[in-house]
């Protein structure tokens, strides 16, 4: 019984934790802030499933990350940029944080763990980029 009530708890942090960190009308993004660009590119044969990435993985992710994450996205492709075209990417997730230290500190002990649950809802390999956020309006 006590190690259910463990889990429960632990399990609560996790979802608190998350719901705090998630991008909203309420999040800030600042010039100057370290943004990472994680892209899914659309490839033929590839699957991505949308709702475990967003509902599941991108949460865990903010929880690893803890206060050092000061807001998150999601960009979901819906076309290119001709008419009736294919999105170039299925998904791009953002990860938003004041300082390169910050990132490094955070992502550092967590990337093993976050990599390792990506087969949960893709085969596609995606393509991180790190970038300093120029503009903000």
């Amino acid at each position: 019984m006590r190690i259910k009530i463990s889990m429960l708890i632990l399990v609560l942090g996790l979802v608190f934790s998350c719901q705090q960190n998630k991008a909203t009308g309420d999040a800030k993004i600042k010039k100057g802030m370290i943004k990472m660009a994680i892209i899914y590119p659309n490839e033929a044969g590839k699957t991505f499933d949308m709702e475990y990435y967003s509902n599941t993985h991108m949460p865990m992710a903010a929880g690893l990350l803890g206060e050092s994450l000061k807001a998150m996205a999601i960009d979901k492709g819906l076309g290119g940029g001709a008419p009736e075209s294919q999105a170039p990417h299925v998904a791009v997730g953002y990860f938003y944080f004041d300082t390169m230290s910050d990132f490094q500190n955070a992502m550092g002990p967590n990337r093993a763990q976050i990599k390792a649950d990506v087969p949960n809802y893709t085969n596609i390999q995606p393509v991180i980029q790190i970038s300093e956020v120029v503009v903000v309006e």
